[in-house]
């Protein structure tokens, strides 16, 4: 079984590396392939490439924390920097951040800045900057209240002006995974940050900042353009026309705005997670080899590739391949038709009539249900697929009218399960518990002290209880203009990192 994990493992990280390894694949909308593309700049000679040019709404407020529109928070890792970044192995890279401390019971941190990096208007960063900005990264209106939850306090330190201590409620060994929080002087639509860009005063530009505390890194323009733009349509249309040089988007969104033109896709890996939950209140679902016999029929690999289009990488944890978290857990349970035969007939499943609620207003998830319905069939299930509005599909999640569902959710870098699978988790919408499971899921993984052990305890549970049926991690998609820019490096959070290495072409 080892060996069939060890090749299962090798086979989903190098997808992962394909599916989310910023490859710079070719996209069109207009042409059939890159070599159709090709041709055609042969017979004219290529124009001459526009300047380095980002989208941006200039009604909309540019604050890291408090922002909502995509194509501003796209802009704030020019402007903005944070104590850590996540990198694309899940791993936590400090960037403000100097040193730190935990304590034995993981729930006191101590940072320890960096010194001598000012903001762009020449104010200094200090403990208590970083703390302001802590404490509204965690407030109401926030993009990151959810994720700072289990912080009570963010103190700076009255003996050292570049220390400060982050107290938590709940015990977490790896913290820093939450802090890729871009620091931003004060809350106006505008504030300064630390980082390698400014924003010129007819804000129709970045320009590089002189004074940068990084200015051994050399960026490979010194002045972005802004395209401004009002509304999405606007947007889509000024890629096209190749007014703009790069633009974020989640192919596989509800609302995708479809892209045209010749583009190249540069994908990064994402902790959106999609997967089948239970009722295991009632019905069959209250058996765990009944759980079982569904995550034996699902063919998760055909669905990233066909339904998501290797916009996504299959996964057999509820943890990215691409983590080292992934390699602490063993799985046993993967698509098997011919071990699903014996245990349906085992179990006698065969006919058993199944609801199974979908929100039928994101295509991709529709489809990959549709799928799923077929695969169940073809073992023997009878499923009735109720594909329902969100507010219909929330409700019926609410009220327990389901046997089985598809759901989505964006983990945080942690992998923390908690919300997802203990007993009052806002996500355990089947009620599953067992024995012993909540006090595994108190914490994220990282706050073990033995973090094989307590791996291989968890999975173990997982893969022995079956609560859900991991299917996928979505990527994020960074499209270029066709043949412009290459080595990008895009994560999730960051689609500029490492872009000293960028080729301007």
């Amino acid at each position: 079984m080892k060996r069939l994990f060890t090749a299962l493992l090798s086979a989903a990280l190098l997808l992962s590396l394909a599916a989310c390894g910023g490859t710079g694949s070719s996209g069109s909308a207009n042409s059939g392939s890159a070599a159709a593309s090709s041709a055609s700049l042969e017979e004219t000679p290529p124009a001459e490439p526009l300047p380095f040019t980002l989208a941006w709404y200039p009604e909309f407020s540019l604050h890291p924390t408090l922002a909502a529109n995509r194509a501003n928070l796209t802009l704030a890792p020019l402007l903005y920097e944070s104590l850590f970044t996540v990198d694309a192995a899940f791993q936590a890279q400090p960037v403000l951040c100097q040193s730190y401390t935990v304590s034995e019971d993981k729930l006191v941190w101590t940072f320890t800045l960096r010194a001598g990096i000012t903001f762009s208007d020449g104010t200094p960063l200090t403990a208590q900057e970083a703390a302001d900005a802590l404490n509204l990264a965690r407030s109401a209106g926030s993009r990151y209240q959810e994720r700072l939850s289990d912080v009570t306090a963010v103190t700076p330190s009255e003996a050292n002006p570049y220390q400060f201590t982050i107290t938590l409620r709940r015990a977490n060994g790896a913290l820093p995974l939450r802090l890729d929080i871009p620091i931003a002087l004060g809350r106006e639509d505008r504030p300064a940050g630390t980082g390698p860009y400014v924003l010129a005063e007819d804000e129709r530009a970045l320009t590089a900042r002189n004074g940068w505390w990084q200015s051994e890194k050399s960026m490979p323009v010194s002045t972005i353009l802004l395209r401004a733009v009002t509304k999405s349509d606007e947007l889509i249309y000024a890629f096209d026309a190749g007014e703009i040089s790069l633009v974020d988007v989640d192919l596989m969104a509800t609302n995708a705005m479809g892209y045209g033109g010749n583009y190249q896709t540069w994908d990064y890996c994402t902790t959106d997670f999609l997967y089948l939950g239970f009722n295991t209140r009632s019905g069959i679902f209250r058996s765990a080899d009944a759980r079982r016999a569904v995550w034996l029929a699902v063919d998760r690999d055909t669905i990233a590739t066909t339904i998501y289009t290797n916009h996504a990488i299959s996964t057999l944890l509820p943890v990215h391949p691409a983590s080292e978290l992934y390699q602490l857990g063993e799985s046993p349970l993967t698509y098997d038709p011919e071990s699903l035969a014996l245990l349906m007939e085992e179990l006698r499943l065969t006919d058993s009539e199944l609801v199974f609620v979908v929100n039928s207003e994101n295509v991709a998830k529709s489809s990959a249900a549709q799928l799923i319905v077929y695969q169940l069939n073809a073992a023997g299930f009878q499923v009735d697929l109720r594909q329902l509005s969100f507010e219909d599909y929330t409700a019926a999640l609410k009220q327990g009218n389901f046997d089985l569902y598809m759901a989505e959710t964006v983990f945080t870098a942690d992998f923390d399960l908690g919300p997802l699978l203990s007993s009052g988790g806002a996500l355990n919408y089947g009620g599953w518990w067992t024995e012993g499971s909540d006090q595994l899921f108190q914490s994220p993984l990282g706050a073990a002290e033995d973090k094989a052990a307590c791996g291989a305890e968890l999975f173990d549970l997982l893969h022995t209880q079956a609560p859900i049926v991991p299917i996928l991690f979505k990527n994020g998609s960074v499209l270029t203009q066709w043949g412009q820019l290459s080595d990008l490096l895009p994560v999730r959070g960051n689609v500029f990192y490492a872009m000293e290495h960028w080729v301007l072409k």
